[in-house]
C-alpha cells in the first residue's frame, strides 16, 4: 500500500465534543484506507468531525476547500461559533462550569423548551450545547418527538467543560471551512470530480431493539439509508471518491455489493450492560 505524504506543520486538533459514534478511536484503521491524492474534502454528517480534525492535523486539508454539513443546527451553530468566536465561548462556557450542578443542568436544558429559544444568542447555544454534551449521561445528542433534548445528567466528578486548548485549535482549524446546517443530500450541488466525500450517518441498527434513531426527530432508518446510498452512487458516477462508514449488517453491505467493502474493528462503549460492550466490527465503505 502507497503510504500518504504527512506533513506536520500544521497544528494538532481534535473534536472539542464527544460524540456518539465518533472515529477516534478508528482513526488508524481509516487513515490508510483515505484516497491518496484529493481535491476538496466534504464530510455530510460531521458530528465530532475527528476525520476531519485528524487530516487537518496531518496537513492533508492544506490549500483545500473543506465543506463540514450536519442536519443538527445546534451542532452546526456550536461549529461556527467555535471558528468565529472561541474566545467568549471559552468565557461563557467558564460560567457554566463553576455553576454546574444538577439543578443547573435540567435548567439548561429545558431552554429549548422555551418560545425564543432561538433568539437566544450563537453564543449562548453554542454554551448550552457544550455544556451539556460535557455534562449529559456517556455524551449522548438524543431528542424527543417534539425535538427536545432529553438526556439526563452524567456522573462526572469534574467535566472539563471550557477546554481551552481543544476549543482554540479546533478554532484554527476551522477558519477555511464552510460549515452548513444541511442535509447530506446537498453535497451534490457542491462536490465535483476528484473531491473526496466521507460519510459518516447515523448506523443501520444491528439488531430491531438497538435503534439509536433519536439522532434528529426524524430518524435515519431504511428509506434513508437508501437515500444515501444513491446520493454515495450519484458521487462515484461524476467521478467523486467516496467513503462511508456503517454498521456491519447484511442490510448494508447488500446495498453496497458492487463497492469494496473493509472492515474495521470499533470499541462499543454505549451500553448500559457491560457485556454489550467490547469490541465490535464496522464497515467502511469506498468506491
Amino acid at each position: 500500500m502507497t503510504k500518504l505524504m504527512i506533513s506536520n506543520d500544521a497544528i494538532s486538533a481534535k473534536p472539542f465534543i464527544k460524540w456518539v459514534g465518533g472515529k477516534r478511536g478508528l482513526l488508524s484503521q481509516i487513515i490508510p484506507l483515505i484516497p491518496k491524492e484529493f481535491n476538496n474534502y466534504f464530510e455530510p454528517f460531521v458530528g465530532g468531525g475527528a476525520l476531519f480534525f485528524e487530516l487537518y492535523s496531518l496537513g492533508l486539508l492544506r490549500d483545500k476547500k473543506v465543506y463540514l454539513f450536519d442536519i443538527n443546527a445546534e451542532l452546526i451553530n456550536a461549529y461556527n461559533t467555535v471558528r468565529n468566536n472561541p474566545t467568549e465561548l471559552i468565557k461563557s462556557l467558564k460560567k457554566f462550569q463553576e455553576k454546574h450542578s444538577k439543578e443547573f443542568y435540567y435548567d439548561i436544558r429545558a431552554w429549548d423548551r422555551e418560545e425564543n429559544f432561538l433568539q437566544r444568542s450563537d453564543i449562548e447555544r453554542a454554551t448550552r450545547f457544550i455544556y451539556l454534551n460535557k455534562t449529559c449521561f456517556n455524551g449522548l445528542y438524543r431528542v424527543n418527538s417534539n425535538g427536545y433534548f432529553n438526556v439526563p445528567m452524567g456522573s462526572y466528578k469534574n467535566p472539563n467543560i471550557a477546554d481551552e486548548e481543544a476549543i482554540f485549535n479546533a478554532s484554527e482549524a476551522l477558519q477555511n471551512a464552510t460549515i452548513k446546517c444541511q442535509s447530506f443530500t446537498n453535497v451534490l450541488h457542491d462536490a465535483k470530480s476528484g473531491d473526496f466525500v466521507y460519510f459518516d450517518p447515523p448506523y443501520y441498527p444491528l439488531t430491531a431493539t438497538a435503534s439509536f434513531t433519536a439522532y434528529s426527530k426524524d430518524g435515519f432508518l431504511e428509506t434513508e439509508q437508501i437515500e444515501l446510498f444513491e446520493v454515495f452512487k450519484e458521487l462515484s458516477a461524476i467521478g467523486c471518491k467516496v467513503s462511508q462508514s456503517n454498521s456491519d449488517t447484511e442490510f448494508i453491505k447488500n446495498l453496497y455489493k458492487d463497492f469494496d467493502i473493509n472492515t474495521v474493528m470499533m470499541n462499543r462503549f454505549i451500553n448500559s450492560k457491560s457485556d454489550g460492550r467490547g469490541k465490535i466490527k464496522e464497515i467502511l465503505v469506498r468506491n
